[in-house]
């Protein structure tokens, strides 16, 4: 949406842009949004929540289809699922153009998209921070869209992890994956005393587990693989410097202490989802048991 309206912005300065929300729109209102403006300025229309528009916005916007305003950029958003399936077929009919929006669910698509962000902005970022960033708000792609916005706005030189860390280091998944770095170094103090933190400022088990599991999985799923880290990555679907970080990760572990690890964490998985009555103690007993596995301690 951003470089859209980037686009529409670079031919129109002056042009007026109206938000709508489809599932509480009121007939009538598109014409209106759409129609030439006293003063000629250009209109940018964008819709969001197509997936849950209500019978008025259909229509109206199924009308409009026939009668397009020349002065005017209609952007529709559809979250996925049926509803609303007759208006994206008559704009597909009608030759216009759509964007296809997949899912990021992998964490190395996720970075290729800071990374990409970072690049059509000519500012850099560190490899640590590109992770940090994904760590802290990669769950939602609009939200991790807006805070590379954040980030190349405010930051006056190359973005670093501390930088990162600064922003968004008080959200939950960035304190998770700080649990499980520290777990996974054998630092079990550090490790413990920042889960504790993290749960009394209302952190939900479940995301910690979630954060130690991935860690372990990455290193096991490194462990058990030969080649180059480029080789690696792409038979894996990583990239080359996370599988590097991982493979120096593995020189800290013996295949009995890794196995370990796992079945601790996806007992914790399981108790952090209801077979405990002391979800609490389940992930702290995790934490205990992957510092401890690492070689040397």
């Amino acid at each position: 949406m951003d470089n859209i309206r980037s686009q529409v912005r670079a031919t129109s300065p002056d042009v007026e842009v109206s938000r709508v929300d489809a599932a509480a729109y009121e007939a009538g209102s598109l014409l209106m949004l759409v129609s030439p403006s006293l003063f000629g300025e250009s209109k940018l229309i964008e819709v969001e929540g197509l997936e849950s528009m209500n019978e008025a916005f259909l229509a109206d916007a199924l009308a409009y289809l026939g009668h397009l305003e020349p002065d005017a950029v209609l952007v529709l958003r559809h979250g996925g699922g049926a509803r609303g399936k007759k208006l994206l077929d008559a704009i597909k009919k009608g030759g216009w153009p759509v964007v296809d929006c997949q899912p990021l669910k992998k964490d190395a698509d996720k970075m290729a998209f800071v990374s990409a962000e970072f690049k059509a902005a000519g500012r850099r970022i560190e490899q640590d921070a590109v992770l940090a960033l994904v760590n802290a708000v990669g769950a939602n792609l609009s939200e991790l869209a807006a805070a590379c916005s954040q980030l190349i706005s405010d930051a006056g030189t190359t973005v670093t992890s501390e930088l990162v860390d600064r922003y968004y280091g008080g959200r939950i998944e960035a304190t998770a994956f700080k649990v499980a770095d520290a777990a996974m170094a054998g630092n079990g103090p550090l490790a413990l005393s920042t889960l504790r933190h993290a749960l009394a400022t209302g952190a939900d088990p479940v995301p910690l587990v979630a954060a130690l599991a991935a860690k372990l999985r990455t290193v096991a799923r490194v462990a058990g693989a030969s080649g180059s880290a480029a080789q690696i990555a792409a038979e894996l679907g990583m990239q080359p410097w996370l599988v590097e970080q991982a493979q120096r990760d593995v020189r800290r572990w013996t295949p009995e202490g890794l196995v370990r690890s796992i079945q601790a964490t996806a007992e914790a998985d399981a108790q952090v989802k209801g077979l405990s009555r002391d979800p609490v103690f389940a992930v702290e007993n995790a934490v205990r048991i992957i510092a401890m596995s690492v070689q040397g301690r």
